[in-house]
């Protein structure tokens, strides 16, 4: 199926083909004749299916049926995402299909002066893309007027609840009209997610594109054992002899992601870090950078897990397991996008075998291990033998490809609380202070 057999009018057509853009992706192809229908939406699809060419395609051609100026009328469409940068993106991504269009779009966000969206809201616009705080700050000061809305999209609404937004989303919710159409799209779909879903769709179509917490088969994953004091020099070595000319790198922390871009800028290797501490200045120059090939690698937290559109990026690095299962398939997401390969390595210390087994578990295969490393951890093969579950056999990792004789599977999911319990309830209660918030690339043939 082509775009056009979609029943779109010329000027998206010609939008979408100044881009390169000719066959729709499954989401795409489901969703869009669904908004048509005005019916709600509840998706369920990983990043980099589509997502927002999926509700912002098929938005933008019924906002064009209507004769009103922009300028008479208030907000048509709300767009609410979890991060600035998404929220950027999303923008991006509305303005390049609605570029023939007589159709006007804004994002808020925080971490900028308020000025002039405060300025843009009061010159009349169509569609609103808005982080929550940001959103309900200027509906507050009644610069927002949310009683005319006619669709309202909640974008990446598992991220929502991770970054403790799920209280303003219901608060927005209060605002907007019950006549509305509504589309909810999630990466996953947690009980508390689902519960929503149900509060505010009304009889939606569901659209699962690929199974939850699954990860993308064009995705060479591994695994590297190695000690807290050596990951620096694993990465550098990584770095400096293998084939990985542009990498994104994962810290857990705001603090470690400066560490390490610091170290690698000391080895000649460009870097920055993007995390939630950084003004929106440096975060979007950082992005723009790497984006532009004038840094080698972007060292980030979580925050940019979901909000970083890049190229036909082939590299991404785990430098520190997320302690949330869920945020190893967003973070890998960055790369194999569009049908294009990919690489993600993982580092794995003493503690982090726990998150290790989740992980596992919660993607349901075994991550390969690279045996060749100069920089593994001393008696392993004790430590691996002593977290395994005895009499669960050992399953092979489905399609996920073991290239070499190097590797073999990491250890099966275990039950093995022992030295990580501890650390992993600190960890999950303080998830949300220890990790930010945060898609990616197209092919010349797929929107995004």
């Amino acid at each position: 199926m082509q775009f056009k057999d979609l029943k779109l009018i010329a000027p998206i057509l010609n939008a979408l083909d100044a881009v390169g853009y000719t066959n729709p992706t499954p989401i795409q192809e489901q969703a869009i004749p669904v908004i048509f229908d005005k019916k709600d939406i509840l998706g369920c699809a990983q990043t980099g299916t589509g997502k927002t060419a999926a509700f912002a395609i098929p938005i933008l051609q019924m906002l064009s049926y209507s004769k009103v100026k922009s300028v008479n009328k208030r907000i048509r469409v709300l767009v609410m995402t979890p991060t600035r940068e998404l929220a950027i993106q999303i923008e991006e991504n509305f303005n390049t299909y609605a570029k023939d269009l007589p159709i006007k779009n804004l994002v808020i966000f925080g971490g900028v002066g308020q000025q002039p969206q405060k300025d843009a809201l009061r010159r009349g616009i169509d569609v609103l893309i808005a982080t929550p705080g940001r959103l309900l700050d200027l509906q507050g000061q009644g610069f927002v007027s949310l009683d005319e809305l006619e669709y309202f999209v909640l974008d990446e609404a598992d991220r929502m609840l991770d970054m403790g937004f799920i209280h303003d989303v219901k608060r927005v919710i209060k605002l907007i009209p019950s006549k509305r159409q509504t589309l909810l799209f999630s990466a996953t779909m947690p009980a508390e997610i689902q519960k929503l879903a149900d509060t505010i769709l009304n009889n939606p179509v569901k659209i699962e594109v690929t199974p939850e917490s699954t990860t993308a088969e064009k995705i060479n994953q591994s695994v590297y054992f190695v000690s807290k004091n050596n990951k620096k020099d694993l990465l550098i070595h990584l770095l400096e002899k293998g084939n990985i000319p542009h990498a994104l790198v994962f810290s857990r922390t705001k603090h470690g992601a400066d560490r390490i871009a610091k170290e690698l800028n000391k080895k000649g290797i460009v870097a920055d870090a993007i995390h939630g501490n950084k003004s929106q200045g440096a975060r979007q120059r950082a992005l723009a950078d790497f984006k532009d090939r004038k840094s080698r690698v972007l060292v980030a937290t979580d925050i940019a897990a979901r909000g970083i559109d890049i190229d036909e990026l082939a590299n991404v690095i785990n430098y520190d397991l997320p302690n949330i299962p869920e945020s190893y398939v967003h973070r890998i997401g960055r790369t194999g996008r569009a049908g294009h390969d990919g690489s993600a390595v993982s580092f794995c210390d003493e503690e982090e075998f726990e998150y290790l087994q989740d992980i596992q578990k919660s993607i349901r295969m075994e991550i390969p291990v690279v045996e060749d490393n100069p920089y593994a951890l001393d008696a392993r093969k004790l430590i691996l033998d002593a977290i395994r579950i005895p009499g669960k056999g050992n399953k092979k990792p489905g399609k996920s490809p073991n290239h070499g004789k190097s590797r073999r599977s990491a250890p099966k999911p275990a039950n093995a609380r022992s030295n990580a319990g501890s650390k992993r309830s600190s960890d999950s209660s303080s998830k949300r202070n220890a990790t930010s918030n945060g898609r990616g690339s197209s092919s010349s043939r797929n929107a995004r």
